[in-house]
C-alpha cells in the first residue's frame, strides 16, 4: 500500500501522481488534502506516515518544497523520510538508508521528474547488509 499527502501547495501534483499510481494498477490511499484551500502540512505528514504499520507499506508526501514534510514525518517512530529531488539521491535512499516516505516539492519539481523519482523509489530495495547496521542505530 502507497500513502499519498499533500498540503494545498503540492495538491495538484499529488492529484497527477494519483492519476499516475491508478494507471500502474498501484493500490493507494489518499490522506489528504483534498482541495487547494491552504493547510497545514505538519497535519497531513502525521495522518499520513503514522498509517504506515509494515515495511512494505510506503508513503509520498508533497508540498512546496518538500522539506517541511520530510521534517515532521522524520519526527514519527519507524519513518526514514527523504527530501530528494534527483535520481542519485532517492535511489541511494532506498539502497542504503531504506527510506519509506519520499518527500517531494511540487514548486521545486516538473510533474515528469517528480514521476521518474517515484519509479525509482519504487522500484528500487533496500541492500540491507552493512547498512542493516546503520538503520538500525537510526532506529534506536
Amino acid at each position: 500500500m502507497i500513502y499519498i499527502g499533500s498540503d494545498h501547495a503540492g495538491f495538484r501534483l499529488k492529484e497527477k501522481i494519483k492519476e499516475y499510481l491508478s494507471e500502474k494498477n498501484i493500490e493507494f490511499e489518499d490522506c489528504g488534502c483534498y482541495n487547494e484551500e491552504s493547510c497545514d502540512y505538519p497535519d497531513i505528514a502525521k495522518t499520513t506516515c503514522k498509517k504506515i504499520s509494515s515495511e512494505e507499506e510506503k508513503a509520498i508526501l508533497v508540498c512546496g518544497t518538500g522539506v517541511g514534510m520530510s521534517i515532521t514525518a522524520n519526527k514519527i517512530h519507524g519513518i526514514r523520510a527523504v527530501c530528494a529531488h534527483d535520481s542519485f539521491s532517492i535511489k541511494h535512499s532506498r539502497l542504503h538508508n531504506n527510506a519509506n516516505v519520499f518527500c517531494v516539492g511540487a514548486r521545486v519539481v516538473g510533474f515528469g521528474l517528480a514521476l521518474e523519482l517515484l519509479e525509482i523509489f519504487l522500484a528500487t530495495h533496500f541492500e540491507g547488509g552493512r547498512h542493516q547496521k546503520r538503520v538500525s542505530k537510526i532506529e534506536d
